[in-house]
């Protein structure tokens, strides 16, 4: 398939005429055909207009027609076969075996959202039949049912070119709820996006849908991101990237005559922490097993776990030591883009000019280009505590370990930290007291809480939560992984005394779907 360096406004591939973008191979620096021109206020005005014409009718489907949509996008991303896979492997650096099981992830929760829209549990349906005879007053009829917010515009992320940009998601949950979605391409993988994008306005013309249910815009800067969440037919924004992206969004949304949400992801240090008794015992084994959490994907993980908190003493002083053994025997890594990976360097020069964190370790350097050096630091949970630049995310193979003097200091630190993705325990049987007793601070400060595991790797499914409190999202409330991610884009509507033929079909007396309802306060079989 030919790369166009085109944008997608319903069906309709249209050249840009501001800035363009174009994809760099972070390998060798090398520039990559074609450049993708950015879009114009104009095409942001149009592609709104056509989201907002499908909306209706969009959000009226069948749940087995819309179910039957999700499948065909996967269907349509995996007939790309290797020319999906050879680009975004050029455009990422990441190995090729990483890009297919991401292209695997992206299908299969596109397919796990076509179940989930087919249960039709997500629609939370609850009826309160009349009472007409009830004292001192009747009750009427009220049947409650989800509905979608209206068009939804995606950011595609950086660090995961398919699972979490054009067909990932926010955009599969958003289609999932009924919602036609907008995306602005990563400009770090331009290509991979046209390609993922014409396979969702295929399967959009193949499911017969109006073509509006899908646009995708590109554009160097944020001129386009920020027309594009201040257009009063957008309804909710679904975003992954840096603080001070998803921070200027919210602020755009909420300056909005009509305000709306946006589900931000953005920064996360993952704090794990070592219990004295499996420090004891496995030490080693948890070196190991940290380096290689540590390493996954140059560091580039939103889950990556960015800091170690325990007891200082000789069990500690030999984890770090075997952690440094790992780290120096670990080769460098191509990071996504020249512009991370300056970041990266920034991150690493600054906390190694701290008084207050000492380097641990390195790992093998290299000549090449956009090379991640994996690094160890360590501090004190006093300095760790009087220096909040020490929270700062480096995104990348970088982590601190922060030595406290008992468990005092353990949960001091623990109440210090900002709002987290994920927190991670490594007890044993004679840690579980100390460890139940922080459990009430981490789950104030994280939407998932691991024991005996490494934060990196997010499974897609009915119970995960990806999220968590500000800074790790601006919604602590939702999930941006896992089937309760429609939730993000529906809300509730209440029928009162509708006669029959003018309820929807969900709510109707007859219960035509079969849907699982609360039905004058009981749950149905």
């Amino acid at each position: 398939m030919t790369l166009t360096g085109k944008m997608l406004i319903g069906q309709q591939a249209v050249t840009g005429s501001r800035e363009a973008i174009r994809a760099v191979d972070p390998s060798t620096n090398q520039a990559l055909d074609p450049v993708y021109p950015g879009g114009t206020l104009v095409q942001v005005e149009q592609a709104c207009a056509l989201a907002w014409a499908a909306f209706d009718r969009f959000r009226e489907t069948s749940l087995e027609a819309r179910a039957r949509f999700l499948e065909a996008i996967a269907e349509q991303i995996e007939a790309l076969g290797d020319t999906l896979i050879d680009r975004a492997v050029a455009e990422s650096g990441l190995p090729r075996a990483r890009i297919q099981g991401e292209r695997g992830r992206t299908c299969g929760q596109l397919r796990t959202f076509a179940r989930t829209v087919r249960a039709g549990e997500w629609l939370d349906v609850r009826v309160d039949n009349a009472q007409p005879q009830r004292q001192p007053l009747p009750r009427a009829d009220l049947r409650q049912r989800q509905v979608p917010l209206g068009p939804v515009a995606v950011f595609g992320a950086s660090n995961f070119p398919l699972a979490f940009s054009v067909a990932g998601g926010d955009t599969a949950s958003a289609l999932a709820a009924g919602c036609p979605v907008v995306v602005k391409a990563h400009g770090a993988h331009p290509g991979t996006s046209e390609l993922v994008g014409q396979a969702v306005a295929r399967a959009v013309q193949l499911c017969d849908l109006p073509e509006g249910v899908f646009s995708l815009l590109y554009g160097s800067g944020r001129e386009v991101g920020i027309a594009l969440v201040c257009d009063e037919r957008i309804k909710a924004v679904g975003f992954t990237g840096s603080r001070s992206g998803g921070i200027a969004l919210c602020q755009a949304a909420q300056a909005r005559s009509e305000p709306i949400p946006v589900y931000a992801e953005m920064s996360s240090i993952n704090p794990v922490f070592l219990f004295p008794a499996a420090l004891g015992a496995r030490g080693e084994a948890l070196a190991q097993g940290f380096v290689a959490s540590l390493n996954q994907g140059a560091g580039q993980f939103c889950t990556n776990p960015g800091l170690v908190i325990a007891r200082q003493g000789p069990d500690l002083d030999r984890f770090i030591a075997n952690a440094a053994q790992h780290i120096w025997q670990s080769p460098a890594q191509t990071m996504l883009t020249p512009g991370i990976y300056s970041a990266y360097r920034n991150g690493i020069e600054t906390l190694a000019a701290n008084p207050n964190a000492e380097t641990a370790a390195a790992g093998k350097p290299s000549d090449g280009p956009n090379q991640c050096q994996t690094h160890l630091f360590v501090s004190t949970a006093r300095d760790f505590l009087g220096d909040p630049s020490l929270q700062a995310e480096v995104f990348g193979a970088s982590s601190l370990v922060v030595t406290c003097e008992d468990e005092a200091e353990i949960r001091e630190v623990a109440e210090h930290l900002e709002g987290q993705l994920t927190a991670t325990l490594h007890l044993d049987d004679a840690d579980l007291d100390q460890a139940r007793a922080l459990l009430p601070v981490l789950e104030r400060k994280a939407g998932r809480l691991l024991v005996n595991g490494w934060p990196t790797g997010v499974e897609v499914c009915d119970a995960m939560v990806h999220g968590g409190p500000f800074p790790a999202t601006t919604d602590p409330r939702s999930t941006s992984v896992g089937t309760a991610a429609i939730q993000r884009f529906l809300r509730p509507v209440c029928y009162q005394d509708f006669p029959d033929s003018l309820l929807p079909t969900a709510l109707q007396h007859g219960n035509p779907l079969h849907l699982r309802r609360l039905l004058d306060g009981q749950r149905e079989a």
